[in-house]
């Protein structure tokens, strides 16, 4: 049966030299026209003046110089940066802490671990609007600490006050995602290490650090490097809770809400929303860089 099926492949295989291509154009296509096409349109879009229904020119650098000049665009880029400072340590160690929490097989731990992972199949605009609605000036939060006597908080009204309501929400709703894959790099950590750490007398905050810790540290460069990228991209969370405008005098915009703000509508610059999309992705692709090269450096 054999003798006779290998011709037969080796006779299909001569009559459909470009097979294997066959098998992955689809996701070649779907790469080409979702991934690929955008990239090199918003690099072209760049280096023009297009606007929305007006076909640009080219203009070379001209985007990009003007960027230097943009008190906006340097008001996005510190809110953006503050964002990743404040977002990645607290999504790359409290996860990690919840996954131990939920790692021990209890009775009803299936429910907590469930309820952990629900804001994150949850809409981002539905999480956003209910945090509004907590911390608007007449919400929960602020009805709760003025019936203590602590006074009405200016959550979404005082500029930083807006960016960590926004980094708690961030957080709020990306530790149940990191949790699982935590849980799924602590369920190869030997147990052996932890009973051989307990003999030697190491108490449970002694274990974590020269156990738990250095089993998962690829893990945790994985989560850095993954929180990174998406807080210094952060768009719904601030837009809803801060309005299109970005808060008083637009103070709390970030990157993304700048590219949506400069690009869209009918009158939009397109071609200087490009160029700040372009040094969006050139700053997540060093943010990433500079993390793996972290990790090398930590394993040499």
């Amino acid at each position: 049966m054999a003798l006779s099926t290998a011709p037969r492949a080796q006779r299909v295989r001569r009559q459909l030299p470009f097979s294997p291509w066959l098998f992955a154009a689809p996701g070649l296509l779907v790469t080409g026209v979702f991934i690929l096409y955008p990239f090199v349109s918003t690099l072209v879009n760049s280096l023009t003046d297009r606007r929305t229904l007006i076909p640009g020119k080219f203009v070379g650098l001209a985007n990009f110089r003007e960027l230097l000049h943009d008190d906006m665009f340097w008001i996005g880029l510190r809110n953006s940066t503050l964002y990743v400072l404040g977002v990645v340590p607290a999504l790359v160690v409290l996860p990690l802490l919840l996954a131990l929490l939920v790692q021990k097989n209890i009775p009803g731990i299936t429910f907590f671990r469930s309820a952990f992972y629900t804001p994150v199949v949850a809409s981002i605009v539905v999480v956003g609007l209910i945090w509004v609605w907590l911390l608007d000036e007449r919400g929960l939060i602020n009805s709760l600490l003025e019936s203590v006597g602590v006074g009405r908080v200016g959550f979404l009204s005082d500029q930083w006050l807006l960016l960590l309501s926004a980094m708690a929400v961030t957080v709020w709703k990306g530790l149940g995602y990191y949790m699982i894959i935590y849980l799924a790099a602590l369920a190869n950590v030997p147990r052996e290490l932890h009973e051989a750490a307990a003999v030697d007398g190491a108490g449970a905050v002694r274990r974590f650090l020269t156990v738990t810790v250095p089993a998962v540290r690829s893990t945790m460069v994985l989560v850095g490097a993954l929180s990174s990228v998406a807080a210094f991209k952060v768009f719904s969370e601030v837009y809803l809770m801060a309005g299109p405008s970005g808060g008083p005098a637009g103070e709390d915009t970030t990157l993304v809400m700048l590219v949506q703000r400069t690009g869209t509508g009918l009158t939009g610059r397109v071609g200087y929303a490009s160029a700040i999309s372009v040094v969006v992705f050139v700053v997540t692709v060093a943010l990433m860089l500079l993390v793996l090269r972290a990790d090398r450096r930590d394993e040499t």
